[in-house]
């Protein structure tokens, strides 16, 4: 996980339209010219000590393999490199060039689980990660207790705001007693037509995962989310099935 930033790094980065979620003592510099300078922060060249970074314009074709680490609670809240609010319970990630916005396909090749995250963040600034993921997609991929994990990235064809591979689901909550998962599930089952409770291992603690719905769209899913998160249920996120 990436740790706290410096004052300094922290104005850097956010007039550079950067992400401030690097480690501290980071020297940052964007490099803009009469080519660059239209350009939002985060698709200029920039370096970090030293090193040069290229932001692509199009992430067709891309794929990678390398290390995931994730990032979590001290981020949560704060400003993305593309301005978003980091929401550690949504499926995102942060590259070091791949387009914000872009979805990929992530697998973590201890396990072979896979799920879609959407960029929208810079990142990780460690020597051989290659993707930063937020906190539920670790969890999803079982990478929160190792911190790290070969995985192999691959953008989906298409890509930004429209998702076409599903179906997904929406996970609504976490419980260490099953007899609360299992109830929370009957009297969601009856609203959203479908429901299950999913075991998972966390740091030595089982929780029971509640999931409604099966949906063939994101778009459906992410719906069904907002519903939640308007209720009060700001931890519910969406998951893709077809791995799970």
């Amino acid at each position: 996980m990436r740790s706290f930033c410096g004052k300094v790094i922290l104005l850097l980065m956010m007039l550079a339209g950067m992400s401030a979620c690097v480690h501290k003592g980071y020297q940052v510099r964007v490099h803009e010219d009469a080519a660059t300078k239209k350009l939002k922060g985060y698709q200029k060249p920039y370096s970090v000590n030293g090193e040069r970074y290229e932001p692509l314009r199009d992430h067709n074709g891309y794929v990678e393999e390398g290390t995931a680490s994730w990032y979590g609670p001290d981020f949560h809240g704060k400003l993305t490199s593309c301005g978003e609010i980091y929401n550690m319970n949504a499926l995102t990630a942060a590259h070091k060039i791949l387009p914000m916005g872009t979805e990929l396909r992530v697998t973590n090749l201890r396990n072979h689980r896979s799920l879609i995250v959407r960029v929208n963040d810079r990142g990780p600034f460690v020597k051989s990660r290659i993707i930063d993921l937020s906190y539920a997609a670790a969890q999803q991929l079982d990478i929160v207790a190792s911190g790290t994990a070969p995985v192999r990235i691959e953008a989906i064809a298409g890509g930004g705001s429209k998702m076409v591979l599903g179906p997904f689901t929406v996970q609504v909550g976490a419980f260490t007693d099953p007899g609360n998962a299992r109830r929370l599930a009957s009297q969601l089952e009856k609203r959203y037509g479908s429901s299950s409770v999913q075991r998972g291992w966390v740091n030595g603690t089982l929780f029971h995962r509640v999931r409604v719905g099966s949906y063939p769209e994101m778009a459906a899913a992410e719906s069904v989310r907002k519903e939640f998160e308007a209720k009060g249920t700001s931890a519910a996120f969406v998951v893709a099935l077809d791995k799970i």
